[in-house]
């Protein structure tokens, strides 16, 4: 059983004119086996928060803590949060020439559990979890999603998410840029992964497509920083219905 904390949180980002407030007081608590989703309209924080949470140098944590059982997240370098069970998948994943698919899972697998995974063991865990996301084997041969599509590449993040087994997963707008086929196969293997080992997931999307295929527990919006309503899975059927204005309205207002 895992669980992270989000206490307070508020962030900020360096411009020209100096720090800028992004998040402004967020409060969050994510356990195993849950399924938080997070929607708001574009430019109300839901990415600062991750990348935050996963400790991207671009955001300052300016007050308030980060803790995953009870140890300080945001004291920990990178890797030591990869290693403490956190996972990113990226909106935008980047590409790594010159470095296989195969030969980075299985580095990242080594440097999470600190000794390399059994060899026969491992090649078969890649394979059946490759096909299950309808990814040929000549990726396991190709640069870390190097000319590959933007489905392509939210394959290869769950497939990770899949084979590293982490006990928090952030997946930041995971279905931008999905069409209906590679959606319904990136959530299966959301799915299978929360199945397999009871992970946290903290979903962060602009739309409720997804919601179909992955079901939330919670439902949190985000405006101007801030966690604005929360509640279940009904709460994505009313953004869905109503949009963000009565939120963005009420901010303006205050």
């Amino acid at each position: 059983m895992s669980t992270l904390e989000i206490r307070d949180l508020h962030v900020s980002v360096e411009t020209k004119e100096g720090p800028k407030p992004i998040l402004r007081g967020v409060d969050l608590t994510i356990n195993s086996g849950e399924t938080h989703a997070i929607m708001g309209p574009n430019g109300s924080g839901k990415s600062t928060l991750a990348y935050s949470i996963a400790g991207h140098p671009k955001y300052t944590i300016t007050s308030g803590t980060v803790t995953l059982d009870g140890e300080d997240v945001l004291a920990m370098t990178v890797d030591e949060r990869a290693r403490a069970g956190m996972f990113l998948a990226m909106q935008y994943p980047v590409e790594v020439p010159g470095v296989s698919v195969s030969n980075f899972l299985r580095t990242a697998k080594t440097a999470i559990d600190g000794e390399a995974p059994a060899l026969r063991t491992w090649v078969k865990d890649v394979k059946g979890a490759m096909e299950n996301l309808r990814m040929d084997s000549s990726f396991a041969e190709r640069s870390v999603n190097e000319g590959f599509s933007g489905g392509e590449k939210k394959r290869h993040e769950i497939l990770q998410m899949e084979l590293l087994k982490p006990s928090i997963a952030i997946l930041d707008e995971t279905d931008s840029g999905l069409d209906v086929d590679a959606l319904r196969i990136v959530s299966e293997g959301v799915n299978r992964a929360k199945a397999s080992t009871d992970v946290g997931v903290l979903l962060i999307t602009h739309y409720t497509r997804i919601l179909r295929y992955i079901k939330p527990d919670f439902v949190h919006v985000f405006v101007d920083g801030r966690i604005a309503e929360e509640g279940g899975p009904e709460l994505a059927d009313r953004l869905e219905n109503e949009g963000y204005d009565r939120f963005l309205t009420g901010a303006a207002t205050a």
